[in-house]
């Protein structure tokens, strides 16, 4: 490998361009921080708003859309956070027109780590996003995801098209093992069978949802429930463990008509 092209060398590079230009502010700034972050981003579109104080890691592995807005203080990080210098295949794929509020996280773990922001999706404030080793997280079209929500996990996360996630939720896709007291958790490894939140779902706030669950379609989860096992397509669940209480009245009707 090129000296010139090694991967400390490349970020070197970028940590200076994007320091250079993350603070300065107003329309100048934006203008110029969508030019220049054309020449170390994988891809930027047109009509991108990046404000001031948003910090990236190795931008050459992040894609940006068209008609995106990144507020101030967001952080984006494509990097093995082991060793920022570390050369990865990690990716950050951000849609056509999302929104991504102030001070929150977008960041990979590990290696080999995918996350995948489609079209319109919102997050708002301080929402934490992580992928670890091989994960993949994915947030489907016009989703919305509520203030200070963490999503994480080495186990594949997906969360379909036109959810609601509201404020303080925790969808984590991997579980500790504990079985052998005379070893540390730590130390037991992990069980990494993955999440998927089907499309049309409301997840109210505080909701947690374990490894291993599939939340069906056009569900509504209570909030405050946890979710430790799959719930049936539009169901209404609540409680700890969330129990399905109801169904959805208009998908009975629909399905009688059927």
């Amino acid at each position: 490998m090129n000296s010139q092209n090694s991967p400390s060398v490349l970020y070197r590079k970028e940590s200076l361009i994007t320091a250079l230009f993350e603070w300065i502010p107003r329309g100048t700034g934006i203008v110029l921080r969508r030019s220049v972050y054309r020449a170390i981003f994988a891809r930027i579109g047109h009509s991108v708003r990046i404000q001031t104080g948003v910090e990236f890691i190795q931008p050459r592995h992040i894609e940006i859309g068209n008609n995106v807005n990144i507020n101030r203080g967001a952080f984006l990080s494509s990097a093995v956070l082991t060793n920022k210098t570390q050369a990865s295949n990690n990716k950050i794929y951000i849609g056509d027109r999302v929104h991504i509020e102030s001070s929150v996280r977008i960041n990979t773990a590990g290696e080999n780590c995918s996350i995948y922001l489609h079209e319109q999706v919102n997050l708002d404030c301080g929402v934490d996003i992580k992928a670890h080793d091989r994960g993949l997280i994915e947030i489907g079209a016009k989703t919305y995801i509520g203030p200070y929500t963490c999503i994480a996990g080495p186990g594949p996360v997906k969360i379909g098209k036109n959810c609601l996630v509201a404020s303080h939720s925790g969808i984590y896709g991997n579980n500790h093992k504990f079985a052998d007291p005379s070893c540390s958790i730590q130390e037991q490894g992990l069980i990494c069978k993955g999440i998927v939140v089907e499309d049309d779902c409301w997840l109210g706030t505080g909701v947690k949802v374990l490894d291993g669950v599939t939340i069906g379609k056009g569900s509504v989860i209570g909030a405050g429930a946890v979710v430790t096992k799959d719930i049936p397509p539009y169901s209404v669940a609540v409680g700890v463990p969330a129990k399905v209480i109801s169904k959805r009245q208009l998908h009975q009707e629909l399905l009688y008509q059927n």
